[in-house]
C-alpha cells in the first residue's frame, strides 16, 4: 500500500504549545503586574485549559466561552482578584502575542524536510484560525504544507469525521492512501481510524492499543 499524504496536527506535535505558551503568559503578566508565579499558575491553569478544550471539541461551549471560563477557573482557584475586564485582556492578548513565540519540536524541520520530499504534507487543527496560520507562517514551517484545514473552517472538531472527510477532500487524497500524525489520541488518531486513515500516534507514554507511535519526531524516520 502506498502512502501519499501525511497529515499532521500542530499544537503539541510540531509547535511546542507548552514553551510557547509559558512564554506569552510571562509577557503578559508582567505587562499587567500579575503577582502569581508563572510556574503555579499553569500547573492550576493547564489541566482547566484541556477540560475546557474538550467541552469546546465536543461543542458544549463556545470559543469565547472557552478563552473566558479557563483563565477565571483559574484565577478563583488560586485565590487571586481579577476582574472580568483584566480576564478579557488578558484572553485577547494571549492570542495576540502566542504566534510571536515559535519553539518547534526538536527535529521538526529536518523530518518535514526529509518528508517533503516524499509526500504530500498537510495540517490538521482544532486550534483558531486567527492563530493557527500566524504560528505556521512565524515559525517557517507554513512553507512544507500543500492544505491547512482548520476545525472552524468545516464547522466542527476533531474527532469528528467531517474534518477528515473535508482534509481529504481537499487534498485530493484517499483514506487508505494518508496517515495521521498527532498527539491526542482521541482527536488525532481515533477521529483517524475512524476515518479510515492510518495514524502515528506522537506520544512518549506507551500505550498497548495497536497504534504505532514515536516519542520523538525523528522517530519518524524510521517508519515514513
Amino acid at each position: 500500500m502506498e502512502i501519499k499524504h501525511l497529515f499532521f496536527d500542530l499544537d503539541h506535535t510540531l509547535w511546542d504549545f507548552d514553551k510557547n505558551s509559558k512564554l506569552t503568559f510571562q509577557k503578559i503578566f508582567q505587562e499587567q503586574n500579575i503577582a502569581i508565579s508563572i510556574d503555579d499558575f499553569l500547573e492550576v491553569y493547564m489541566p482547566i485549559n484541556l477540560k475546557y478544550w474538550r467541552l469546546y471539541r465536543e461543542d458544549k461551549i463556545e470559543k469565547e466561552a472557552l478563552r473566558y471560563h479557563r483563565l477565571k477557573e483559574t484565577f478563583d482557584a488560586l485565590n487571586y482578584k481579577v476582574s472580568d475586564d483584566m480576564i478579557d485582556v488578558i484572553s485577547e492578548d494571549y492570542i495576540r502575542y502566542l504566534p510571536s513565540y515559535n519553539y518547534l519540536f526538536s527535529d521538526a524541520v529536518e523530518v518535514l524536510e526529509y518528508l517533503e520530499n516524499k509526500y504530500h504534507l498537510h495540517i490538521i487543527t482544532n486550534g483558531f484560525e486567527e492563530v493557527q496560520n500566524l504560528k505556521l507562517q512565524k515559525s517557517g514551517i507554513d512553507k512544507y504544507f500543500k492544505q491547512v484545514i482548520t476545525s472552524e473552517c468545516v464547522g466542527v472538531k476533531k474527532p469528528n469525521p467531517k474534518v477528515f472527510e473535508f482534509a481529504l477532500s481537499k487534498a485530493e487524497a484517499e483514506a487508505h492512501e494518508s496517515i495521521m500524525i498527532g498527539d491526542s489520541y482521541e482527536a488525532d488518531i481515533m477521529g483517524a481510524l475512524n476515518s479510515g486513515m492510518m495514524a502515528i500516534h506522537f506520544s512518549e507514554e506507551a500505550k498497548n492499543n495497536g497504534v504505532q507511535r514515536v516519542a520523538s519526531l525523528i522517530e519518524l524516520k524510521n517508519y515514513l
